[in-house]
């Protein structure tokens, strides 16, 4: 039986609620990371005795299970999307920025599909996108491979703001400090496309990035579904 399918017990004699505890679980997560969350801290939080909270949850992973799911509802868009594609955008998106307003949500994505009501109405909408245009195995592989991308490109970014924070180093900081070291390598002409790179490469802000890559995926998944 899922978290989902299981009821709640009686709220006497403090009162609680999964709704409760999950907030209580993302304000930590978001002050601390997933590392400050456990079922001892939570019912700190809410005043309770831990025990009182196995009644709600029976592990962390059902309440890591329910956090992501609560924050799928800010994912969720707002309505149905025009077409695939702009599905598509939108949910890498609101993905990300759910990312950025939730660093946590980084170190979950990518596991095993959500169950939960917000998780399943995520992809109910996705899919709905893209129903009819071709057969479902190749839909299916369209959003893996489009998950894949942002999936991906939201945890670099966000090991990156981590890496800011611990080193007190911005990128651009970061860049300077080993700059020596590597005009000494490029110097040596053993990596010759690398300096062209680093010389005439354009230095993207993280959000052009991210846009500029998902219209690439979104191009190459286009190709695949238009295909005769």
């Amino acid at each position: 039986m899922t978290v989902w399918d299981r009821p709640e017990p009686p709220t006497r004699p403090v009162p609680l609620d999964r709704e409760r505890i999950v907030a209580a679980a993302i304000a930590l997560a978001d002050e601390g990371g997933l590392e400050a969350v456990s079922l001892r801290k939570v019912a700190g939080r809410l005043n309770a005795g831990p025990m009182r909270l196995y009644g709600y949850i029976s592990t962390k992973e059902e309440l890591f299970d329910l956090m992501v799911d609560e924050v799928y509802a800010e994912i969720l868009p707002e309505e149905q999307p025009g077409d695939w594609r702009e599905a598509l955008r939108i949910l890498a998106h609101r993905t990300r920025q759910a990312a950025l307003r939730h660093e946590w949500l980084a170190d979950l994505l990518g596991r095993r599909p959500a169950l939960g009501p917000n998780g399943l109405a995520v992809t109910e909408a996705t899919l709905a996108a893209l129903d009819g245009l071709t057969d479902i195995d190749t839909v299916m592989r369209a959003v893996e491979t489009v998950s894949a991308y942002f999936t991906g490109a939201i945890r670099r970014e966000i090991t990156n703001l981590r890496a800011e924070r611990a080193t007190g180093l911005s990128k651009h900081d970061w860049q300077r400090t080993h700059g020596p070291h590597l005009t000494r390598m490029l110097a040596t002409g053993r990596f010759p496309a690398l300096a062209k790179a680093v010389h005439d490469g354009t230095d993207m802000d993280p959000e052009t990035s991210f846009a500029t890559g998902l219209d690439w995926v979104l191009d190459a998944v286009a190709a695949k579904l238009t295909r005769p």
